[in-house]
């Protein structure tokens, strides 16, 4: 049975790098990045209230026919808010895949640093507006008790993906 898997967490805590290696050792698994769907449509920053909607439709159903064909897919994205959550999780029941909603997190204190740090970090996100995204990240897992967090440590991606794997079983 294919996996739908959600790694979702604050900028900087990994989830790119664990949904690479994910498909890498895991093959025909899709890693399936929504900000990288986003950037394929024309004047997206333009338009962020219609970019980003279909940004998440069209990736929606790229999930959808890649579970269909039985591999397994993950979305690697910061979700602050539930809606995209619950429609990738009716998605899972609905082609018959396993749902995963994994959360990689830090301290606040932690995540702000590592998002400082990256080389990156010029993203346009200013870090009173991360800590707000943070605040958000902690209410999503307060109201989703079947999501399961992943502590992160920086320096530490080996561990942050085998307890990952483990939180998969």
């Amino acid at each position: 049975m294919p996996r739908l898997i959600v790694l979702n967490g604050p900028p900087g805590s990994g989830k790119s790098t664990l949904a690479q290696r994910y498909v890498d050792e895991h093959p025909l698994a899709l890693n399936l990045d929504v900000d990288r769907i986003r950037a394929l449509i024309g004047g997206w920053r333009d338009v962020p209230d219609q970019s980003g909607p279909l940004a998440r439709a069209i990736a929606l159903a790229a999930a959808r026919t890649h579970l269909a064909a039985g591999h397994d897919v993950v979305i690697p994205q910061f979700l602050g808010r539930p809606a995209f959550l619950e429609q990738v999780e009716h998605l899972a029941h609905e082609v018959g895949a396993d749902f995963h909603e994994i959360v990689l997190l830090d301290s606040k204190e932690n995540a702000l640093r590592r998002f400082v740090s990256r080389a990156d970090a010029s993203a346009a996100v200013a870090l009173d507006e991360l800590s707000t995204m943070y605040d958000r990240l902690l209410a999503i897992i307060a109201s989703r008790p079947a999501a399961r967090v992943v502590p992160t440590t920086d320096g530490r991606p080996e561990q942050a993906y085998q307890d990952f794997l483990h939180s998969l079983s």
